[in-house]
């Protein structure tokens, strides 16, 4: 099985799960726990993110008009033709990290830069995060609770890769972006563990950390540093 097939259609990447899965994510559209086959990048300009664009009306409405209105739905200012992928396997658990890395709008975690936008000549940039999972066996799976745990560990496993990045904001090291967002898709189970101690742990955040790692050297290679 094929984890996180990508379809890249401009302005359109469709990652598509091989089946319905559920689906943890804080996307835009259609985000907590849901069952969904695709997860959606809808790539968008820093200018058409001005402070009145209504995105919640906006965005539904794209999905709906191109098919994807079941689709779990997030939104990037960065190239989607610079997606990066990388999977691990441990112990028979596969973890396939998808990622588009932008880092205009840098964060470090417990400040705010209070970046303007884009018109007022600002930069957005965001990372977003599709994380799928396979296990060893059929029936496998994972709780409710696992899921949330693992997306904690995509989570850490994104910052690590951000400060091993070397961006420096007046408060120290970048962490992240202001409006990064992550998603796991994974099947329900009875797997009610995926701490960093567990092979899911360390399959998430080896895929997760190399998928970033590689999205945010190519932002910098193209980029330079954080303006």
């Amino acid at each position: 099985m094929t984890l996180l097939s990508a379809t890249l259609s401009h302005p359109w990447l469709v990652v598509d799960l091989g089946a319905p899965q559920r689906v943890l994510s804080f996307a835009p559209h259609r985000p907590g726990f849901v069952h969904a086959r695709q997860i959606i990048w809808r790539e968008v300009r820093n200018a058409d993110l001005t402070r009145d664009f209504a995105v919640e009306t906006w965005f539904p409405g794209q999905l709906a008009q191109h098919g994807f209105i079941d689709a779990v739905g997030m939104l990037t200012s960065r190239d989607i033709r610079r997606y990066t992928r990388a999977e691990a396997c441990v112990e028979g658990i596969r973890a396939a990290a998808l990622a588009t890395v932008g880092l205009g709008n840098a964060e470090r975690v417990g400040h705010r830069q209070n970046r303007p936008c884009p018109e007022a000549g600002g930069s957005y940039g965001t990372i977003n995060i599709a994380v799928q999972l396979a296990g060893p066996a059929p029936g496998w799976g994972l709780t409710e609770t696992a899921q949330i745990e693992a997306l904690t560990i995509a989570a850490q496993a994104r910052t690590a890769a951000v400060i091993a990045a070397r961006l420096d904001l007046p408060q120290g090291p970048m962490t992240g972006t202001g409006t990064d967002c992550l998603a796991l898709a994974a099947p329900p189970g009875t797997q009610n563990f995926a701490g960093l101690h567990t092979a899911l742990g360390e399959a998430v955040g080896h895929a997760v950390y190399t998928a970033v790692t590689a999205g945010a050297q190519d932002w910098i290679a193209e980029n330079g540093s954080l303006k």
